[in-house]
């Protein structure tokens, strides 16, 4: 039988949690209709309701040159995070070597850290090599986190793959590359496109990063976002939530697909075990 306080403690957690998620799709519920509506004053709903705001959105902030550039970067963090994090990941589960916890922990790092505090730093570095305002600049910035956040979700998938496999097509007579193209890659694929749409996720809605990088021709939908919210001139409310909605829309499939294929209490069980 359970006490009066831990009843009370259960109903005022689950009262936090529901007021909480209330209010977050009251503001995505705001959103999305305001981003449709004509005029909305005083009522419940708009007016009137058109799509108009999202042309004039895509002329206005020119979303098409905005995604292009979007993509580009996330695609190049991906694949280099991939061909980086992959390969690491596989000799953080299988070697076991001196410092190897501080190894892990330093990956852990860039994670828990907030990034505007490596940020400034970073930036500084770049704006000094003259990488900063390209999208190379942008790219770099966003591989600091990304690298160790691929290591530390692969860790668990090649955990999972028993090393007689790998001893077994040494048997056979393969070498380390044939082995980690043909036999492990296959058996690596869900970790990978996990990995990879999770990174990509992260990096488009990396902020910090690519707002302290990025010069006019290398900014990435977020930071077009925000300046077209805090920009000087008049602009339509509307034309505004018309763009938040296409960066949610662009960011939440995409999460979605990749959570198909990993179970988030992977990751936290490795944070954990590498912590311990």
């Amino acid at each position: 039988m359970e006490s009066a306080l831990e009843r009370l403690w259960r109903t005022l957690v689950w009262a936090f949690v529901i007021f909480f998620v209330v209010n977050v799709l009251a503001m995505i519920s705001t959103v999305v209709v305001n981003s449709f509506g004509t005029r909305w004053l005083n009522s419940w709903l708009p007016a009137a309701f058109t799509v108009r705001w999202y042309a004039s959105a895509w002329r206005e902030f020119q979303l098409g040159d905005v995604l292009l550039v979007t993509f580009q970067i996330a695609g190049a963090v991906v694949l280099l995070s991939a061909l980086i994090g992959v390969p690491a990941a596989y000799a953080l589960a299988r070697r076991d070597f001196p410092g190897k916890p501080l190894v892990i922990v330093l990956f852990l790092l860039p994670l828990l850290v907030p990034p505007i505090t490596f940020g400034i730093p970073l930036a500084t570095v770049l704006y000094k090599v003259g990488l900063a305002g390209t999208m190379w600049g942008v790219i770099v910035a966003n591989l600091v986190p990304t690298v160790p956040f691929t290591v530390i979700l692969m860790i668990p998938f090649i955990e999972q793959i028993d090393p007689k496999v790998e001893a077994a097509a040494r048997v056979f007579g393969a070498g380390t590359g044939r082995l980690f193209v043909h036999v492990l890659v296959p058996l690596l694929v869900p970790g990978i496109l996990a990995a990879t749409l999770l990174a990509l996720v992260r990096t488009v809605s990396m902020f910090e990063l690519t707002f302290l990088t990025a010069g006019p021709s290398s900014q990435t939908l977020v930071v077009a976002l925000y300046y077209s919210v805090f920009a000087a001139g008049v602009r339509a409310g509307q034309s505004i939530d018309a763009m938040a909605v296409i960066y949610m829309l662009s960011t939440l499939v995409w999460l979605v697909v990749a959570l198909r294929f990993v179970n988030p209490t992977q990751i936290v069980a490795r944070v954990k075990k590498s912590a311990a």
